[in-house]
């Protein structure tokens, strides 16, 4: 039986699942701080819906990593756990930095 380990780095030998990888990265990393820090919380879908003044199917959509939310919608999701929206740019690969500073 191949782990989820191998099967990934076996999958990210091909460049356009490489690619789509990076793509949606930053979308999961997102995602999965909102839902850790509801879940350190303590609260439920529907508790923070209701924090936030919205239904629980939006919180839901929120959280299912298809599409990067709005800075909006993640600092009133933050806001609605008592928490507030921290962004930083870190250094990317070498390659995209060169092109960056070109510029």
């Amino acid at each position: 039986m191949t782990s989820l380990a191998k099967l990934r780095q076996k999958l990210l030998t091909d460049p356009d699942v490489q690619a789509e990888y990076d793509r949606l990265g930053p979308i999961f990393a997102v995602v999965g701080e909102m839902i850790e820090a509801r879940q350190a919380a303590g609260l439920t879908q529907t508790e923070i819906a209701a924090r936030m003044g919205t239904s629980q199917s939006v919180v839901a959509r929120l959280e299912n990593a298809r599409h990067m939310p709005t800075f909006e919608m993640i600092a009133r999701y933050a806001a609605a756990i008592g928490r507030r929206l921290d962004i930083q740019l870190v250094p990317g690969s070498g390659e995209h930095r060169a092109s960056a500073v070109q510029q």
